[in-house]
């Protein structure tokens, strides 16, 4: 799987090591290329994250689950992190444990 963080100004308070920042502003226009790399690798799953996964999380998921079945592929899945990385940062230290530069000041605010 691949992780998509689709943060841009509000990227403070750490990252799931792995994940790929593809602001969500500019996503759009990008999906067929971000499709092409991805259907050329082993990647299966697409998980969309944003600060809570309700907005632009859910929408980059839509969006790219749409262009799947435009390209009738029917092998990659486009999930969404359910709770977004607010939700990942404040379940505990084993989630926090995990993250590149985490803040917990960023997450008791």
């Amino acid at each position: 799987f691949i992780l998509v963080d689709l943060r841009r100004t509000d990227f403070e308070g750490g990252t799931i090591p792995g994940s790929l920042n593809l602001p969500a502003q500019s996503l759009y226009p990008t999906i067929p290329t971000l499709y092409s790399v991805l259907s050329q690798t082993p990647v299966r799953t697409v998980v969309w994250c944003c600060g809570s996964s309700r907005g632009r999380g859910t929408r980059a998921a839509g969006w790219f689950a749409d262009y799947l079945a435009v390209q009738n592929n029917t092998m990659i899945r486009s999930l969404v992190l359910e709770g977004g990385i607010k939700g990942w940062a404040t379940s505990g230290k084993e989630y926090t444990s995990w993250m590149d530069e985490y803040d917990i000041t960023v997450w008791n605010k």
